[in-house]
């Protein structure tokens, strides 16, 4: 285990769970049919929890696949975001509850605790038989669809995991089913630990949502603050706080290669992508490398640090992800994991467009005005 993996150890205070295997799924072409299979094969239980479940032809054969397995026997259940899924389809809904599936949605609006209104799972999971599992950043719609060739197919990366550690991300969605108020009568199964299946040795960091911190904040500020040779950041949504902004500019200060990779003029989020331009400029001056994805959105979560960690999953480097909602991501050790998410970033930068700093403090003013005030909604977005 390296400096890094036992560094984190300590400040979580759980432990890496050794014998995994992760398969990286880019973009829709390969996460969709993954996935799909993973649900047809299922024998006894599927758990999904995801925060977008909106429309498409993506999102029948999802809730086609769902209903399949409930018919067959398989106890099936699905968490949905009740602001993040309020897009989907009422009539795949009521398909899927007539053929067995436990639907339940996380934190409806109508609830009396408002408090909570803004607090949301952000989590994207799928647990099949307790033996495979899936995360990332992917959700159910047709915006995944594809394979990032043009602006309608979103660019994303997912994860399909076996070994141990399933038994871990359990949990994950568990702790979100667990609060809400559905009836089901589903009672604890013991499952027991997969062996061993790969060489990858897994942390998972489930992020709760709470009030200004969550563990996902101490994991990216820990590998920020003691990177000696790499960090290269992939997100949909980067808006760092002071703190964050501060660490990227010491790391970048010992040698440290800082790159991080944004979304273009093809984002979700006009706004929030303008909080995060406000904070280019000291970036840019600093010397970190800041790469605009063009050929449409960019929607991955990835961070690795000195080619030998990987933070994937639901997080964004965002006050959202790391102050606001639920959350979940795998903290990975692997080399041939590492290995193909840098060839991945690496392909990736060649459908981006660096941002040069001359340029960048000629930007116009009705761009500046802009990031004036989103500023004064960062720690919303």
């Amino acid at each position: 285990m390296n400096r890094l993996c036992e560094m984190l150890e300590t400040e979580l205070g759980y432990g890496f769970v050794a014998g995994n295997r992760v398969q990286v799924l880019c973009n829709g072409d390969e996460i969709f049919p993954a996935m799909l299979d993973a649900i047809n094969d299922a024998q006894s239980s599927i758990d999904m929890v995801t925060f977008v479940y909106w429309t498409g032809d993506i999102a029948v054969r999802f809730a086609d696949a769902l209903c399949s397995a409930a018919r067959r026997g398989v106890k099936t259940r699905l968490l949905l975001d009740a602001v993040g899924s309020m897009r989907i389809s009422q009539s795949l809904v009521d398909s899927m509850v007539s053929s067995g599936v436990v639907v339940a949605w996380f934190r409806p609006k109508a609830q009396w605790k408002v408090w909570k209104w803004d607090n949301r799972t952000h989590r994207k999971l799928l647990l099949c038989d307790r033996q495979v599992a899936f995360t990332g950043g992917v959700g159910i719609a047709k915006q995944w669809e594809g394979d990032a060739r043009n602006p309608s197919e979103w660019r994303d990366t997912h994860f399909r995991i076996t070994g141990p550690v399933v038994l871990n991300m359990h949990s994950g969605f568990l702790t979100n089913w667990n609060e809400t108020e559905t009836s089901d009568s589903t009672s604890f199964v013991q499952a027991r630990r997969q062996a061993p299946t790969g060489n990858a040795s897994i942390q998972i960091v489930r992020s709760p949502s709470s009030v200004h911190w969550s563990d996902i904040a101490t994991v990216f500020r820990a590998l920020l603050r003691e990177a000696s040779e790499s960090i290269w950041i992939t997100t949909a949504y980067f808006v760092p706080d002071e703190v964050l902004t501060g660490l990227l500019l010491s790391a970048v200060e010992r040698g440290v290669d800082v790159r991080i990779m944004v979304p273009g003029e093809h984002t979700d989020e006009a706004f929030c992508q303008l909080s995060g331009e406000d904070q280019f400029r000291q970036l840019l001056d600093a010397g970190i490398a800041i790469h605009v994805f063009e050929p449409t959105m960019l929607h991955a979560k990835i961070l690795t640090v000195d080619h030998r960690i990987a933070v994937v999953g639901s997080a964004n480097m965002n006050h959202r992800s790391m102050s606001k909602d639920e959350e979940f991501c795998l903290v990975i050790e692997d080399g041939d994991t590492l290995e193909e998410l840098e060839r991945q970033f690496e392909a990736d930068l060649k459908r981006c467009r660096e941002l040069d700093l001359s340029t960048w403090r000629k930007r116009g003013l009705w761009q500046r005005a802009g990031e004036w005030v989103a500023r004064l909604f960062r720690e919303e977005l």
